[in-house]
């Protein structure tokens, strides 16, 4: 059977048929000057209409979202569907945040949850943090997020539809409606509705999350949010974790997101008692796959992807993690940090499981490996299609970054994979 491999023309985005024709028409109208809002008042209202609720919390969330779309609209060159989805997407994050507040007024007890040491995996992306959280997903004992609700943390008012919850239906036709419009995406990174999600989307709903520097270009909003200080960020996370906890009481929380890694000091000053598990790979491969995967993403909403500005910013932004979590481990020598190579992991997942769950003072049992193994027969590389991708379609050199990195690789004996 022959595979299919992703595209490298990141110049020529991906578009069916029916969204060139929608975009076309989208650039007449805007032509004519009508165009879609991507304003403050016009998303906050939309929210308030279609909930009932006027009471977004902590206001100062204003100021955040605010820069944000200022960076959006001068930024962001979104052809006229990616303005629509983007105005959707804030639309989804206000009416959440109104229906958590309503949540958290009716049921004060929500407050009241303990987050009990959570186990956080980080990494620099394409290190394997995905295969690692869904093998570690499959114990019963870990209470991971679920992509359905890292979209949607708050209950929809209404009946369920037979029984199921309709933020998993609406999750489903996201996923749907990801396939369709960039089906190289899936190649890359594949998304399950109902199955674990990064929690980095939970920092979307204060807008503290660097998820739109990976869907966009807005660069005036990542500089400035990168000289924030991220410990209100993590108590507003955490706040969502106890509400989802709350409607779902199952377990230890097993959390994960690159973003972690360029905030550990604050996670652990909200968390004291988390432990970490930090994967490790050769910079040089994943900065180029991580790239490509920007590329893709981006391609969704825009038709001008500027290939040397992510490779730029994201070369920098790779350093500045890495650097900020030598910081962190190097002045906090105590912290319960386990660290994955790559390779161990690849080479021999169930192996490297059990190391893991010693660590944590557990150990595997027969039924664990046998669902862990299952996962791993049915989810073989490539299952989606082949990821091609190269640092010099980034604009950046392979030396330069290898130098940026030596320090890094030599400290946790990271194979080059040259």
């Amino acid at each position: 059977m022959t595979i299919r491999s992703t595209s490298r023309r990141y110049d020529r985005p991906h578009r069916p048929l029916p969204i060139l024709v929608a975009n076309k028409a989208g650039k007449l109208l805007e032509h004519l000057g009508i165009r879609t809002d991507l304003d403050e008042e016009s998303l906050m209202e939309a929210a308030r209409r279609k909930t009932g609720l006027a009471d977004f919390g902590d206001n100062s969330f204003r100021g955040r979202m605010r820069i944000l779309l200022e960076s959006v609209n001068d930024e962001a060159r979104l052809h006229p569907l990616g303005r629509f989805l983007v105005r959707q997407n804030f639309i989804r994050l206000l009416v959440n945040r109104l229906r958590i507040e309503e949540a958290f007024k009716r049921n004060p007890e929500i407050d009241r949850q303990e987050i009990e040491s959570p186990l956080f995996i980080v990494g620099l992306q394409r290190t394997g943090t995905t295969l690692l959280h869904r093998l570690l997903a499959s114990d019963p004992g870990f209470r991971y997020l679920a992509s359905w609700e890292a979209i949607n943390p708050a209950p929809i008012p209404g009946k369920k539809n037979g029984g199921t919850d309709p933020r998993i239906r609406m999750a489903e036709i996201a996923q749907f409606s990801l396939k369709y419009l960039a089906p190289d995406f899936f190649a890359i990174h594949p998304i399950e509705a109902r199955g674990p999600e990064e929690d980095c989307l939970l920092f979307d709903f204060s807008f503290w999350s660097t998820v739109p520097e990976a869907t966009q270009r807005v660069s005036r909003f990542s500089a400035w949010l990168e000289q924030q200080d991220y410990f209100e960020a993590y108590r507003d996370y955490k706040r969502i974790l106890k509400f989802l906890q709350f409607q779902n009481p199952q377990g230890r929380w097993l959390l994960k997101t690159p973003q972690h890694l360029e905030n550990l000091d604050s996670l652990l000053a909200v968390f004291p008692k988390a432990m970490i598990i930090q994967t490790h790979r050769d910079p040089v491969r994943t900065l180029a796959s991580f790239c490509s995967m920007i590329a893709h993403s981006r391609g969704v909403f825009s038709d001008e992807i500027d290939t040397d500005e992510v490779g730029r910013h994201w070369l920098a932004k790779s350093i500045r993690m890495i650097q900020r979590s030598l910081a962190v481990r190097n002045q906090m020598p105590g912290v319960k940090i386990h660290d994955v190579s790559y390779h161990d992991l690849i080479a021999d997942p169930i192996k490297e499981i059990r190391r893991i769950h010693r660590w944590l003072g557990k150990e595997i049992s027969p039924e664990l490996e046998r669902k862990m193994n299952s996962f791993i027969k049915n989810n073989p590389q490539h299952k989606h299609g082949r990821h091609r991708y190269s640092l010099g379609d980034f604009g950046l050199d392979r030396q330069k970054v290898k130098d940026a990195f030596a320090e890094y690789c030599s400290r946790f004996e990271i194979p080059n994979e040259d």
